[in-house]
C-alpha cells in the first residue's frame, strides 16, 4: 500500500511539474516574466519531490514517465481548447 501511495505521489508530482514547463514555456513566449518565474519555482517544487523518490526507489521512474507524459499531454489540450473558445 505505501508503494501504490509512492508511486501515485511521483506520478502526482510530475504530472503537475510537466503542467508547470508547458505554461513556462507559454509565458516565456509571451514575455511575461513574472508568470514565468512563478510556473520555473513550480517545476522545481513538485520537480523535487519526485526526484526524491525515485532516485530512492529506481522503480518508480516508471511513475515518472506516465506522469510526465499525462501532464503535458492535459496542459496542451487545456491550451488548445482554451484558444478554440477565443
Amino acid at each position: 500500500m505505501i508503494y501504490l501511495l509512492k508511486f501515485l505521489g511521483v506520478m502526482t508530482a510530475m504530472i503537475l511539474a510537466d503542467i508547470c514547463w508547458t505554461y513556462y514555456f507559454i509565458k516565456v513566449e509571451e514575455r511575461k516574466s513574472l508568470h514565468a518565474g512563478i510556473w520555473s519555482s513550480l517545476i522545481i517544487v513538485f520537480g523535487m519531490f519526485s526526484v526524491i523518490n525515485y532516485v530512492e526507489d529506481r522503480t518508480l521512474t516508471i511513475a515518472a514517465i506516465v506522469g510526465a507524459f499525462i501532464g503535458t499531454y492535459i496542459a496542451v489540450e487545456v491550451k488548445k481548447r482554451k484558444e478554440k473558445k477565443d
